[in-house]
């Protein structure tokens, strides 16, 4: 996944491919190297949040609040999926798809609801780290807005996870930006 997510090289980008996207359109014709690298990253943790939560969703684990959170959650996930693999498509990309990678889990994590919104919760946290890491590295002000509007909902998802678990539904007064590494070393986690 690391090759995949930090390889590749400059591309032209058609700006009328990423005028049909909303909020997406470029000044010039170029995304750089790292703004392609951050696209990857992320697609490639949404990957992982579709995945698990269809799989926690088929467990039969989750009570009806927990089930339909989860629905919604991954509902969310997909579009994030569906909005950021057009930018990279419009980049002359082709993004990672759901049979390019083959998740594992760690040991009793499909057991119960609680193990179940435990992941959720930590994978929740990557997501936004990874989003708010982004923003803060993403060149491209296009590119910006989408993915700072994605990690106030992975924020929102966080919360709702929270408030399941039982914890505060208010996290910390400032996210943390993860680094591009420190997000591909926790993906890697997730890796078969």
């Amino acid at each position: 996944m690391r090759r995949g997510v930090v390889g590749g090289g400059a591309l032209i980008v058609s700006a009328s491919g990423l005028s049909a996207l909303p909020g997406v359109a470029l000044a010039d014709d170029t995304l750089p190297d790292g703004d392609l690298a951050y696209l990857r990253l992320v697609l490639a943790a949404e990957l992982l949040a579709v995945d698990f939560q269809t799989k926690a969703l088929g467990s039969g684990k989750l009570h009806p609040a927990a089930h339909a959170l989860f629905r919604r959650l991954r509902s969310d996930e997909s579009a994030h999926y569906t909005e950021l693999a057009a930018v990279l498509t419009a980049a002359g990309q082709t993004p990672a798809t759901s049979a390019d990678i083959d998740f594992s889990y760690p040991k009793g994590t499909f057991r119960s609801q609680a193990s179940l919104t435990k992941l959720a919760a930590r994978l929740e946290r990557l997501l936004l780290g990874a989003y708010v890491g982004a923003v803060e590295n993403v060149e491209t002000a296009t590119v910006r807005l989408p993915l700072g509007q994605i990690a106030a909902n992975e924020a929102q998802h966080a919360g709702a996870v929270a408030a399941l678990r039982g914890g505060s539904v208010v996290g910390k007064a400032f996210a943390p930006a993860l680094s591009i590494g420190a997000v591909s070393d926790a993906l890697d986690e997730f890796e078969s």
